[in-house]
């Protein structure tokens, strides 16, 4: 494995495992892609977002046909709590009973979650490491080991404020790349392939953005609050309003029988305000992967499962909606009346239609007889 994923290979010059063989491939794609798409660093970010996502998509589909079938079984679970209520252990083997019965794996749906976790990190690292822009603290930059660095790897630029470019190319085996400050003066040519060498820096800025500088915190599309030093982005806030409507889209129906309901609609609002909360600390161009990312999530969703159980939302359920399953396990079914009986005959008629305790529609013309004769003894 090491020499077609170690250094060396197509002119990788650094390699660190493990991490490297998670993160370099998305690196190289990142950069693929910018150099592809007119060195726009958005589009870049926009083609490498769907590429994954294309990717993932079998594992997408797998994720929300567990979610499905969770929720078709959630009115048998609850049942299963009711029957055994206090019997921890019971409740427990009847819904593993449950689960092998109709063939459920709870756990099914749990992977694509976790891959995007690294997948965001390795973008995040790939987003800080593209910018080659390093803040050191004043007593690191006035150490003798960042002297030490400057002598080893010329082509290391102060921009002012404790802020340092990196340099593009130049050593990549040093010591102090191995871990500890000096890491993200790495040169990009150390970890890219030899078709994606790079002459000039990546052009982070994007001008159909306003500007917007994607290695940076959000401050066109933001309102800074005042007194908490926070910036509100508005990418953060669309990137916070798909996230909700992607969650809602795949939430069970509230229900106050079932304990984890209240704790999955409580997610329901959380994860969308730690996204506006992250907007004010991460790069935009991070955020502005997450606002695709979940976009091309919610239009996976909508093709495999319509609007889900995104409404009623707030009480608003618009006309192009179709109503959801109010029931996800059939009610018992009514007592028919034997086949010999119906054959020939059009459908039953309820019986609401006749009076409680009156003879059946065969009976009518005996009871019009009868009352003849009691109205001739009569006379």
């Amino acid at each position: 494995m090491t020499p077609v994923i170690g250094a060396g290979f197509l002119g990788i010059e650094h390699f660190t495992p493990p991490w490297d063989v998670f993160f370099l491939p998305l690196f190289n794609l990142l950069i693929a892609s910018y150099q592809i798409i007119f060195s726009d660093f958005a589009l870049a970010i926009i083609v490498f977002t769907i590429v994954i996502r294309t990717l993932l998509a079998p594992l997408f589909v797998r994720q929300i046909n567990s979610q499905k079938e969770m929720q078709r079984m959630a009115p048998l679970i609850r049942e299963v709590n009711r029957k055994h209520k206090g019997n921890r252990q019971k409740i427990a083997e009847e819904t593993q009973a449950l689960y092998r019965e109709h063939g459920v794996n709870p756990a099914a749906g749990c992977l694509p979650v976790l891959l995007q976790l690294p997948l965001l990190f390795a973008l995040y690292q790939a987003l800080i490491r593209a910018s080659n822009v390093v803040t050191l603290s004043p007593e690191i930059a006035a150490g003798e080991r960042f002297t030490a660095l400057k002598a080893a790897l010329p082509g290391i630029t102060p921009l002012g404020n404790n802020t340092f470019s990196a340099p593009i190319s130049g050593a990549c085996n040093l010591p102090q790349f191995s871990g500890g400050d000096f890491t993200q003066f790495l040169p990009l040519n150390c970890q890219l392939i030899d078709p994606l060498k790079l002459h000039d820096r990546i052009d982070t800025t994007v001008a159909w953005l306003g500007n917007l500088d994607l290695a940076k915190i959000d401050n066109v599309f933001s309102v800074p609050i005042p007194g908490i030093g926070f910036t509100l982005s508005a990418l953060a806030v669309i990137a916070a309003l798909l996230q909700f409507v992607q969650v809602r889209m795949t939430s069970p129906k509230p229900n106050r029988d079932d304990p984890t309901s209240s704790t999955t609609n409580t997610m329901t609002y959380l994860f969308p305000l730690l996204t506006i909360w992250w907007g004010g600390l991460f790069p935009s161009g991070l955020i502005l992967y997450w606002v695709v990312y979940t976009a091309y999530l919610i239009a996976q969703q909508f093709r495999i499962m319509g609007w889900g159980n995104l409404f009623p939302l707030f009480g608003w359920h618009p006309g192009f909606a179709p109503r959801p399953e109010t029931a996800l396990v059939s009610a018992p079914a009514r007592a028919e009346p034997p086949a010999s009986a119906s054959a020939g005959r059009g459908p039953a008629q309820p019986s609401t239609h006749r009076p409680a305790g009156s003879p059946g529609a065969g009976n009518r013309p005996g009871s019009r007889r009868g009352s003849k004769k009691r109205r001739g003894r009569k006379r």
